[in-house]
């Protein structure tokens, strides 16, 4: 336990602009490169650890103390990270609660991506919400400017849905309503919420086809949560949309914005993204406003939307970005947050029973 006090040694992290931040390194004694962004929750660090929309990500933690109440066996979202590394500021080395089985230091080393700790959090932060859009590079020594330039060009990626969604189908019992749910880039907590409800599940890769979608014989589909630049998945909107256009639909996140996509939308990147337990969300139908967890660094751009086909259901209270969006004839319905929450508030909870309802609506249409 003293030498993993003690950390790897001296580590940094190199921004783009070739700005240097100095702390310690723990983890696995790797090179970590991606996108630089900040996730404001209080708790929730193995969940963000393991949530695969954060691939690609050096995740920055506002919170100044991270790892206090360990890492346990119950709350991965995914059977190993995505991430590129961790930024925090504190890294507790003695966690305390009764379900901890090992450190947060200890599961990096395990699942192989670095932790740079003693970092001014709060420095990176507001760099980022000033600048916009920063790659940066953990590393045992400081790197140029053009060093990270380099970097970024190798490593970045056209589409990283591929490496995080699942490579064959899966199958999950259930009582209820049968949803095929399109993977993404899954957060476990989504397929338990529709587990929870009774449904019977299949999840799919992302690039499976609407012939072979329709041969399951769902009773609805659910688009989830992933990584990456959504208008990078252009080319699979097509059969996304004849899908969407035959079963009662759910879209969340990444699934969201690519069914926006399908219909005709456009999306965009954030300067920052929402990443948090925190983000207050308006529904405009009743003007009842939700805390909701979030994540994601793209939006979908209100003005492209064709207001013949889809409706705007929720608003972002802080920047007023769209939230939400619904089909106006068909039984197609999004939303930019996460109702399964994990990390953050289940406010938004109920959204999963109104899928469901409507998968029982057009089931009673359907087999009258």
């Amino acid at each position: 336990m003293d030498k993993e006090k003690q950390g790897l040694g001296p580590g940094y992290l190199t921004l783009e602009t070739g700005e240097v931040f100095a702390g310690t390194l723990y983890g696995a004694p790797l090179e970590g490169i991606g996108e630089v962004v900040f996730h404001t929750g209080m708790t929730g660090y193995q969940e963000v650890m393991s949530d695969p929309s954060f691939a690609g990500q050096i995740v920055t933690f506002t919170y100044p103390l991270i790892g206090n109440y360990g890492v346990n066996d119950n709350d991965y979202e995914a059977a190993k990270p995505a991430l590129a590394g961790m930024v925090v500021s504190e890294l507790c080395m003695e966690p305390s609660h009764y379900q901890s089985v090992r450190t947060l230091a200890e599961t990096a080393e395990d699942f192989g991506f670095p932790i740079l700790a003693g970092i001014d959090t709060r420095t990176i932060t507001k760099r980022v919400r000033q600048d916009g859009p920063l790659w940066g590079a953990i590393s045992d020594q400081p790197l140029a400017a053009e060093e990270v330039a380099a970097l970024k060009t190798k490593h970045i990626k056209k589409s990283l849905v591929a490496e995080v969604s699942c490579q064959e189908i899966k199958r999950y019992p259930g009582s209820q309503e049968h949803v095929v749910l399109v993977d993404l880039g899954m957060k476990q907590s989504i397929l338990d919420a529709l587990l929870e409800l009774g449904c019977r599940v299949t999840v799919v890769p992302f690039d499976t086809p609407y012939a072979q979608i329709q041969a399951l014989q769902p009773d609805g589909l659910l688009f989830s949560n992933g990584p990456g630049d959504p208008e990078d998945l252009l080319a699979y909107c097509s059969e996304w949309r004849k899908a969407a256009e035959e079963y009662p639909t759910l879209g969340i996140c990444l699934g969201h914005q690519v069914l926006a996509l399908a219909f005709g939308g456009k999306t965009e990147k954030l300067k920052y993204g929402h990443r948090g337990g925190n983000h207050p969300v308006k529904e405009l139908a009743t003007g009842k406003v939700y805390m909701t967890s979030q994540n994601h660094g793209y939006v979908v751009k209100e003005e492209s939307l064709d207001k013949r086909l889809l409706t705007v259901t929720y608003r972002n209270v802080n920047d007023g970005s769209v939230e939400g969006i619904r089909h106006q004839l068909l039984p197609v319905m999004s939303v930019q947050f996460h109702p399964e929450a994990h990390p953050g508030p289940s406010d938004t909870s109920h959204i999963f029973q109104q899928f469901l309802q409507s998968m029982r609506v057009v089931g009673a249409k359907r087999y009258a």
